[in-house]
């Protein structure tokens, strides 16, 4: 290799990124608070909390609660819903350097279609991304991503009212997640964001309660690096479209194993809580893992572990 530093820009699904690192849906809100205090130019992309058709107010408190190596969460996709995000969100998203990418979130296909078709041509939009994994609602949700005919509904439907790049963000709480993730691929998906939250709960000794105002939430955190990387892995053998990966990322380290398995990206969630400078912290140490293993560009990391 020469002595050029290696080449971070890849192609996601149609969506052309300046590095292979993006902030996760959820943590990161819609990125104003973050842009303000972080050197953005470590993320390839923003995907922004999710959108709904109208507004949602979310799952009662409390919403948060930490478990070992991990944060639990109930927040319900609260979001102010599709014509406030046009009007007081993207203006402001637009003049930041990441590509912007939306979550896009329903309860039934119509309402997701709705949201992608106001989306659709919007300027400062490169791409959606199709939660249909979100264990957290009582309906939709979820409920689209654990059965692989939903899922083909689902995203077929979306398909057909938008011409923006569309990722399907899959849910781990399947017996088989490549049956899902193929039927998305057959549906119109150019890519998939796996994995979403694990489904799971804690409990108040004192109170003898859920301490989940929802009972139930999602599990994020390193404690469940080892089953995404695996589901990654497993996808990854299982469909031609790119992958982008995630969960429980803390470290170069930690997205150099999710590009090894397969991989085209990679995704920052919890880790941000604690740390706003884990995507310049991730972007070098990739750095320099590639410059010490010779790698010119992306394409020669991801999936390596499997060849």
């Amino acid at each position: 290799m020469t002595g050029a530093e290696p080449d971070l820009r890849v192609n996601l699904a149609g969506i052309e990124l300046s590095t292979p690192i993006l902030a996760a849906s959820g943590p990161f809100g819609y990125g104003h608070e973050y842009m303000e205090r972080i050197d953005s130019s470590a993320l390839g992309a923003v995907i922004v909390k999710g959108i709904s058709a109208e507004p949602w107010a979310g799952n009662p408190p409390p919403r948060l609660a930490e478990t070992p190596a991990g944060l639990l969460n109930s927040i319900g996709l609260q979001n102010p819903g599709l014509q406030a995000f046009l009007e007081n969100d993207l203006p402001r998203l637009k003049s930041y350097s990441p590509c912007l990418i939306v979550n896009v979130v329903g309860k039934t296909v119509e309402e997701y279609c709705k949201v992608a078709a106001g989306l659709d041509g919007a300027e400062g939009v490169d791409g959606l991304e199709l939660n249909i994994s979100c264990p957290n609602l009582k309906a939709g949700g979820m409920a689209f991503g654990t059965c692989p005919e939903a899922t083909f509904e689902v995203v077929s439907s979306v398909r057909k009212v938008t011409d923006l790049p569309l990722l399907v963000k899959l849910s781990p709480n399947v017996t088989d997640i490549t049956l899902i993730a193929r039927a998305a691929e057959e549906a119109g998906a150019d890519g998939l964001s796996l994995v979403n939250t694990l489904s799971g709960m804690t409990i108040d000794i004192e109170s003898k309660k859920p301490l989940l105002g929802n009972i139930f939430g999602g599990l994020s955190g390193p404690a469940i690096m080892p089953v995404a990387l695996k589901m990654v892995w497993q996808t990854a053998g299982a469909v031609s479209i790119p992958l982008l990966g995630m969960g429980g990322i803390t470290s170069a380290g930690d997205a150099i194993q999710f590009m090894l398995a397969g991989a085209g990206a990679v995704a920052l969630g919890t880790g941000l809580f604690y740390d706003q400078e884990l995507p310049k912290q991730v972007q070098q140490g990739l750095v320099r893992y590639m410059s010490a293993h010779n790698l010119e560009n992306i394409g020669q990391l991801v999936g390596a572990a499997r060849r």
